[in-house]
């Protein structure tokens, strides 16, 4: 059997990629300050805390509930609830 010749393939030369453009300190400073900025802008917004107690909030809407249906009056008991929680904060 005749021995097989071996070919080398020789890559032509690439071009040399330009180096990439060094940050200056300020450019990194500039950078990191718009970072900080937008992590702060999407902070979540406060949770309002109410100064009343559930307990305290749960007899303002039973007696929400007891008026409405002493006045005949259309509602239901989400709505009794809020102004319960709506008139403790006032």
């Amino acid at each position: 059997m005749p021995a097989k010749k071996k070919t080398t393939k020789t890559a032509a030369p690439k071009a040399a990629a330009p180096a990439p453009a060094k940050k200056t300190p300020a450019k990194k400073a500039a950078k990191k300050a718009a970072k900080k900025a937008v992590k702060t802008a999407v902070k979540k917004p406060a949770v309002k805390k109410t100064s009343a107690s559930y307990e305290a909030i749960a007899h303002s809407a039973y007696l929400n509930y007891r008026r409405r249906m002493d006045l005949g009056l259309p509602g239901d008991h989400d709505t009794d609830w809020l102004e319960a929680v709506k008139s403790a904060d006032a």
